[in-house]
């Protein structure tokens, strides 16, 4: 903050976010500090590329004004991002009941002691978008994301593994393509529970036809390794 004997100056330098062909902006603060009217004029060193509104006007005591400083858009960036342009804030009593018309030049004119107060204010561009930070585990090295192998589905049923894979599309998608997977992978697990269930049915069916007939030569851990089989290949059907 800027502190002179009739305002505040909040901030104490200009900050444009700066890119190219976009017009940017930014606002500074005039307070009041005394108990009387206070005319203020801004002033650039390059009017043709700043717009200031209001460039002139009237601050009421004790209260404050914002000043919002329009920079045109810029073809070109400067050398190393510097910017030599630079504003001048004045100010000065004015009489009581004084409006943003009645404030003329002659207001600021250095006559029979008048004191002027004048501030100068510096342009500063920054960065328009700063670069975000870095996700963590996205760096090599990281911990990769846990997705479903083969391997993974002859250690996990079939229900789980639909589960998981619809939590990592959810995480992956965007929403319109999440509810749209969510949607479709809900379908499968549906049609995947019934071909289990149908799967289990065929395969009591055949434990209760092997009874029936005494085949002693096939034993009922040869069985569920069928029924097992049978799943893995309707899973892996689903998913191609």
């Amino acid at each position: 903050m800027t502190t002179g004997e009739f305002i505040n100056i909040y901030p104490t330098e200009l900050k444009f976010p700066f890119e190219l062909r976009k017009q940017s902006a930014c606002s500074m603060q005039l307070s009041n500090k005394t108990d009387q009217y206070i005319a203020f004029k801004v002033k650039t060193t390059n009017p043709k590329k700043y717009c200031v509104r209001p460039n002139a006007g009237v601050v009421l005591p004790g209260s404050s004004c914002n000043v919002t400083v329009t920079m045109q858009a810029q073809k070109e960036a400067p050398p190393d991002m510097q910017c030599k342009d630079k504003f001048l804030i004045q100010s000065a009593i004015a009489p009581t009941g004084t409006t943003n018309k009645d404030v003329t030049p002659e207001i600021f004119n250095r006559e029979d002691g008048k004191v002027i107060d004048e501030f100068k204010l510096r342009v500063v561009y920054v960065p328009a978008n700063p670069p975000s930070p870095v996700p963590e585990g996205s760096e090599e090295g990281g911990s990769p994301r846990t997705s479903l192998t083969e391997d993974d589905s002859k250690s996990t049923s079939l229900p789980e593994a639909v589960s998981r894979s619809l939590e990592e599309s959810k995480a992956k998608s965007s929403p319109s393509e999440a509810w749209s997977l969510i949607s479709r992978l809900t379908d499968e697990k549906a049609s995947a529970l019934q071909q289990n269930q149908k799967l289990r049915q065929e395969l009591e069916l055949v434990r209760k036809e092997i009874n029936k007939s005494n085949a002693g030569g096939v034993s009922m851990l040869f069985v569920v390794l069928i029924g097992l089989i049978g799943l893995l290949v309707g899973y892996l059907i689903k998913k191609t």
